[in-house]
């Protein structure tokens, strides 16, 4: 199964382009699924109909479509955590909260959309799909979304252990040794249910056959928002198919105010060709354009006439980062050195950031930051070293001598 994460700059049309990418899917004869907070709207949806629910419905011949509630998500999900908890909640006298009192919370849709894509790759919403198309948030909101399960996974390891999980039968004494309640049952079952969940949506994230699908209008903007984000998609491993340039004008056009605006395009185009033209990961994403429809595009007919990318199948390499964990050079021969090279298309050295804590090393571009757990080869050894060149950050690492054995 494919999927397609579109995101893009707010009010580029990254909605109608996620519906157009799903709709060309079906009409190539592929099963396509649309997973959008409002999908009947760019769908057109007839007049009197009830709108889409979060049960995918077929729309046209092999396209389906659903609704991510982020209030019924999170009513849910709240339920079934005030349910496990029941004794402890009763014990502290706490009022439990009705389904009806229940409002979303900030990042309740973050969730709700990571939850909608887990059930769509596990088939648990119908299907099976080709194709997935997901309409994403802003692209600087759904940077840190996507890396959210794997932050989310670090939290939960490291207030929750597996590994003490096993004193399950132990917590009885533990409590009354100690004099305080030891963390009951349902919290380590939901913590591991929880870090189930995430791994799944984690694993389908940074699968070969997942990339994203960048949608923005060119302009000066545009180009400084998508120049600032490479490093950060780069870095998360996240891997983009295609940028697609919305809504490009007539490039001959007399009317003067109108062929300004044309030109400024075209240069800004000029630009994304030699960015893009190859990705990280050397496979080319390319730059796909789409003309102006002239008017607001609603409604099948209209989808169909946008010229969007195919949804073609990628590489069965990983995103950038993750394939450079294990390629690590070894030069202890001839400068007694190892070196990691991790490619970060667009970062900056003023915006570079490296700490190393323990055995992870704290990584941040810009506003982006990753926690990544250093390869085993590296935990015997010390920073002597760091340069960023051409979008490539090459790390030197010295061997400790207590930790490596002697080389014959």
């Amino acid at each position: 199964m494919r999927t397609v994460l579109v995101t893009g700059l707010g009010g580029a049309g990254r909605t109608t382009i996620a519906a157009a990418t799903a709709l060309a899917t079906a009409r190539a004869g592929r099963r396509a699924l649309l997973l959008s907070p409002d999908p009947g709207d760019v769908l057109g949806a007839p007049p009197g109909r009830a709108p889409l629910g979060r049960v995918p419905e077929e729309c046209a011949p092999g396209l389906w479509a659903a609704r991510i509630d982020a209030a019924v998500d999170f009513r849910a999900e709240f339920l079934a955590l005030q349910d496990r908890g029941a004794a402890l909640f009763d014990l502290l006298g706490a009022a439990r909260l009705a389904e009806e009192e229940l409002t979303p919370l900030p990042g309740s849709e973050q969730f709700a959309l990571l939850r909608a894509v887990a059930r769509a790759a596990d088939g648990t919403s119908g299907g099976p799909y080709d194709v997935v198309v997901v309409d994403l948030p802003p692209l600087a909101q759904t940077v840190p979304l996507l890396a959210l399960p794997e932050q989310l996974r670090r939290y939960l390891r490291r207030l929750l252990p597996p590994e003490r999980q096993a004193a399950r039968a132990l917590r009885p004494v533990l409590a009354q040794l100690a004099g305080v309640p030891m963390p009951a049952e349902w919290l380590y079952e939901t913590a591991a249910r929880w870090d189930r969940e995430l791994a799944a949506v984690e694993t389908l994230i940074t699968a070969p056959g997942t990339a994203l699908r960048l949608v923005a209008e060119p302009g000066p903007t545009a180009n400084d928002a998508l120049s600032a984000a490479r490093a950060g998609l780069a870095l998360h491993g996240l891997r983009v198919e295609a940028v697609v340039a919305n809504r490009i004008l007539p490039a001959h056009s007399p009317d003067t105010w109108l062929a300004g605006l044309a030109a400024q395009q075209t240069k800004c185009l000029d630009e994304w060709h030699g960015a893009w033209g190859a990705d990280a990961w050397g496979s080319g994403t390319g730059v796909h354009e789409v003309a102006h429809a002239g008017r607001e595009v609603r409604g099948l007919a209209d989808l169909a006439l946008l010229d969007v990318p195919e949804v073609a199948d990628l590489p069965e390499t990983p995103g950038a980062l993750d394939a450079d964990m294990a390629n690590i050079e070894d030069r202890r021969d001839q400068e007694g050195i190892l070196v990691w090279s991790i490619r970060l298309p667009g970062a900056t050295k003023e915006g570079l950031g490296l700490v190393r804590r323990g055995d992870e090393l704290v990584l941040t571009v810009g506003p982006f930051r990753r926690i990544v757990p250093l390869p085993s080869a590296l935990r015997r050894c010390t920073v002597s070293g760091a340069a960023l060149a051409d979008g490539v950050l090459t790390l030197r690492f010295t061997p400790d001598p207590g930790l490596w054995p002697e080389r014959g």
